[in-house]
């Protein structure tokens, strides 16, 4: 089976850094090269697994990192090193000219952000006639906007351990009936288990599954129940356990 899928929500490369930096609490003025690298070569692989539509600009990143850390790996000549301590403060960082992309990137995204608030408070300055205010939808509305504190990113990193423990469970033989699925029959069937659990579904539990096919179309049904707002997703903190439960609006 084969699933082409366009994920819009990820907004490049650069974003995905700047949440490897976040996540690992990493200074963006001194990066470890090595373990970016690892992380987000990662994070690209589970792309192409799921056979996300990965743009070029991903690859290129990767390459431009995987350049760097050749570079920082590199002995320096013995003819070099009496030079280097000459001028150590003049030293070229391979990493300057991405550290000065990810800054500014950084700068447009938070002046992005700032510009949607201020239009969003200008918005409320309209008047607008009288009308009936019904509380429970505006209640609904907050909570389904305070759920929203997961990224697809994080969606991603755990859909890496979900692979991990679905490998280490994997038994020595097996024989296994192959039956395709449709991601929308896999969205009716999480929606009904959803509906009729009691309080938040982990989202481990939502993958009965070990054949890998069976497994990315889940994990597709859910990216997309997300996109519909169809399931509120909880995450508490970095690295944590998340969670599932049906919207109330759904």
């Amino acid at each position: 089976m084969q699933y082409n899928v366009k994920v819009d929500a990820f907004e490049g490369p650069l974003d995905l850094l700047l949440h490897l930096i976040n996540r690992y609490e990493i200074d963006i003025y001194d990066i470890p090269v090595a373990q970016i690298t690892e992380q987000y070569l990662l994070y690209v692989r589970a792309m192409q697994e799921l056979q996300l539509d990965v743009a070029s600009e991903y690859l290129v990143i990767a390459a431009t990192l995987l350049a760097i850390k050749s570079k920082m790996l590199l002995p320096k000549q013995e003819d070099e090193l009496l030079d280097d301590e000459l001028s150590m403060d003049y030293e070229e960082d391979p990493r300057e000219e991405l550290i000065m992309r990810l800054i500014e990137y950084k700068k447009f995204k938070e002046a992005a952000t700032q510009l949607q608030e201020r239009e969003e408070d200008r918005s409320q300055l309209f008047s607008k006639p009288p009308m009936v205010m019904d509380v429970s939808a505006v209640e609904v509305e907050e909570d389904k906007n305070a759920s929203l504190n997961v990224s697809l990113y994080d969606m991603l990193a755990a859909f890496q351990k979900l692979m991990k423990r679905k490998k280490l469970q994997k038994p020595l033989q097996t024989k296994v009936a192959r039956q395709e699925i449709s991601i929308e029959q896999r969205m009716s069937d999480i929606m009904t288990e959803l509906r009729s659990f009691t309080g938040r579904r982990s989202f481990y539990d939502l993958f009965p599954f070990k054949e890998r096919e069976a497994i990315v179309v889940t994990f597709l049904a859910i990216l997309e129940l997300m996109k519909q707002n169809l399931v509120q997703v909880e995450q508490e903190g970095n690295f944590d356990e998340i969670y599932l439960q049906a919207s109330e609006s759904a």
